[in-house]
């Protein structure tokens, strides 16, 4: 099996914990993992503060890169990292990457994975949606992205918030491509 090399980039879009719930079940996908290279907004720093009461992101066994360090390995196609997932997505960020804006160190990595036809994952969470989304959406998709609205599913009856939001994060899991135990529907 070939390990993964995954981006994972936190925007401050409301829904850190589906950033944080991610992070934490990478690390027990570990085996199947080369390694994961984090990025975080200024903005998702504070939204993560303020929603979980806690900057466990600085706990976490992965390297932490500056939103404008352009010398991180994931900035250049050379590094061949294979997946980006921007968790949570916020519609600016989005937008940014659609038009091809490589203003920061998110925006530049997405820039490559597309342009190294990798994968890229896009958890938006912002709602209601108007035109200027759906097309950014819309561009992102032709360009061969993937966007993976933050909508929870109920079939395995979830009944906490972190079990509602580890509906998305699995699905997450399995774009990436990770081997994961979790619900499966009809099972």
């Amino acid at each position: 099996m070939i390990k993964k090399k995954i981006i994972v980039a936190v925007t401050g879009a409301s829904g850190a914990i589906y950033a944080k719930l991610l992070l934490e079940r990478l690390q027990h996908l570990h085996s199947q993992i080369n390694e994961v290279a984090v990025v975080m907004s200024d903005n998702a720093k504070q939204v993560w503060n303020f929603e979980l009461d806690n900057n466990d992101y600085d706990k976490l066994p992965y390297k932490i890169y500056s939103k404008n360090d352009f010398m991180a390995p994931f900035a250049s196609g050379s590094a061949r990292f294979d997946t980006m997932v921007v968790i949570p997505c916020s519609m600016g960020t989005l937008g940014r990457i659609a038009s091809g804006t490589s203003d920061d160190l998110v925006t530049r990595a997405a820039d490559v994975i597309l342009k190294e036809r990798r994968k890229l994952i896009l958890v938006a969470r912002d709602m209601p949606l108007n035109l200027i989304h759906i097309r950014n959406m819309q561009a992102i998709t032709e360009a061969g992205g993937i966007i993976c609205p933050a909508v929870p599913s109920y079939y395995s009856k979830p009944k906490t918030v972190e079990e509602v939001a580890m509906t998305v994060v699995n699905r997450v899991i399995d774009l990436i491509g990770l081997e994961n135990e979790s619900y499966r529907w009809s099972e």
